[in-house]
């Protein structure tokens, strides 16, 4: 059986296609994969970032498979250690995950792609959240998209579930940067390439105090940082890399990372 997912490594850089024609939809089979799929690259050393995107020109995701569902899947089934898509609830994952957007983000593919941490996103890219016209909820981005984008504009996406262009995506936040298709996963591939030469250690810190501080007091997250309580802050302190970044500025070179 031909998998949902393919799967590349390029040094420190792997790539995760989705590849379900025709639309890359997701059943829980493709969750589940793609959860251990980002486990593995949460566990390994050897890489340090992820680029997701969707096979084909006219698709990225358009969230849970019908068709699966119309056969007996349910909302609450087993989507694997990652929630569905693999990413959204995947726990301790400290390294940076891009999205290249290629096509259509519906649903949970709308989701997914607001799970990762930079958007980039075809010119012909459109954006929604229609589970309101099946009478369900999209969970997810109920909670995630009111902090990303205006109160109002999430609202209305959600009540609506209207159809966003890349343009009017990029004008609320909800993506970095607009694209020719033929040139979207070389600029991921760029972006990729840059974050894979920097310090590890600090984007661990990075994603992990937006992520256990996001709900506190300024002043309790403050000291969550400055009394080393979270393990990949009290770890960059005391690390090689934080010696080495402070020696090569006074030296006036590149410094080389090693993660630890």
């Amino acid at each position: 059986m031909t998998s949902p997912i393919r799967v590349e490594k390029h040094g420190a850089i792997l790539e995760v296609t989705i590849d379900r024609p025709k639309a890359n939809a997701i059943d829980a089979v493709t969750s589940r994969i793609m959860g251990e799929t980002f486990a593995a690259f949460r566990d390994d050393p050897a890489l340090r970032v992820a680029i997701l995107t969707g096979a084909g020109e006219k698709f990225f995701c358009p969230g849970w498979d019908l068709k699966a569902a119309a056969a007996g899947e349910a909302p609450d089934s087993d989507y694997g250690v990652g929630g569905f898509g693999g990413l959204q609830e995947l726990p301790g994952l400290n390294k940076p995950v891009i999205c290249a957007v290629n096509g259509l983000a519906f649903g949970g593919g709308f989701e997914i792609m607001i799970s990762c941490d930079i958007i980039l996103a075809a010119e012909h890219a459109t954006f929604a959240l229609p589970e309101i016209r099946s009478g369900t909820v999209a969970d997810a981005a109920t909670i995630k998209l009111p902090r990303r984008i205006p109160y109002h504009v999430a609202m209305e996406m959600l009540f609506t579930g209207r159809t966003v262009d890349a343009k009017e995506a990029k004008h609320w936040g909800l993506i970095n940067e607009i694209l020719p298709a033929d040139k979207l996963m070389a600029r991921a591939r760029e972006v990729a390439a840059q974050l894979a030469d920097g310090p590890p250690l600090v984007f661990a810190a990075i994603k992990e105090v937006d992520r256990e501080t996001a709900h506190l007091p300024v002043q309790q997250a403050f000291n969550m940082v400055t009394k080393r309580k979270l393990p990949t802050v009290d770890k960059l302190y005391s690390s090689e890399d934080q010696l080495e970044g402070a020696r090569a500025f006074a030296e006036k070179r590149k410094p080389v990372w090693k993660g630890k």
